[in-house]
């Protein structure tokens, strides 16, 4: 194209009554989704909105920990995210919202982390001493999926979550515990459970892994006896 024709063009284009806006072309969202997230930090926005929403009424989601021993993965980010879905429209719709996370830093996966981390030297490690690297393992894990929800825009009270650690939940349990049993909800019975025999705990659902297996069948063919044990004709079979 000639620069008469660019010319030419450039002339027409400005006759076109085009709206202006402030706003760029194109999100640039590696860029801009951080300093937003900046300004939320900055402006103290979870807490604004809390008091916006003042003597509202209060909606709470009891959102369940996930455990603290790595990254964060898909099925984190779906869960959050929708559950992120649900308390922000409850709070455009009016309700004060307020949203604690926390995690759980117990249970065999944090073990198993650390054992893998430790290796030959656990063996000659206290039981004390294994704690301690496993709260240290998994309070690291909470800092790091702390900054990767938050980087997700999930907006919730991040500098206090509820942790399974915390000497003030483990006594909120004990105490609810010892309700149920002054209330007689408590009974003891026998429960199959799943039994890890390596680490010598019992096993959640969640913890379990099924491998498929194939195996032969034998089929054996007996006489069908017709008489009970009391030398009777079975009257189902007559």
């Amino acid at each position: 194209m000639s620069s008469g024709q660019d010319q030419s063009k450039s002339k027409y284009k400005d006759t076109v009554n085009l709206p202006e806006t402030p706003f760029p072309m194109r999100g640039d969202l590696a860029t801009r989704e951080p300093e937003i997230l900046k300004n939320w930090d900055a402006t103290k926005l979870y807490s604004r909105i809390q008091e916006a929403r003042n003597g509202a009424p209060t909606f709470l989601l009891h959102d369940g920990p996930p455990y603290s021993n790595g990254n964060i993965h898909y099925g984190h980010i779906l869960n959050k995210i929708l559950k992120d879905i649900v308390v922000k429209s409850r709070t455009m719709v009016g309700f004060r919202t307020p949203y604690v996370p926390g995690w759980d830093t117990h249970g065999l996966p944090i073990e198993l982390a650390v054992e893998r981390e430790l290796a030959d030297k656990r063996k000659s490690m206290s039981s004390a001493d294994v704690r301690q690297a496993c709260k240290e393992y998994a309070l690291k894990f909470v800092d790091i999926q702390r900054a990767e929800f938050k980087r997700l825009g999930v907006l919730g009270d991040w500098d206090r979550p509820y942790l399974t650690l915390d000497a003030k939940y483990e006594g909120a349990i004990a105490r609810a515990l010892a309700t149920f049993a002054r209330n007689g909800y408590l009974y003891r019975g026998k429960k199959p459970v799943s039994w890890c025999p390596r680490d010598k705990t019992a096993l959640a659902e969640a913890e379990i892994e099924y491998k498929d297996k194939t195996s032969p069948s034998v089929y054996v063919k007996f006489p069908l006896r017709t008489e009970d044990w009391a030398g009777k004709l079975d009257p189902q079979l007559e």
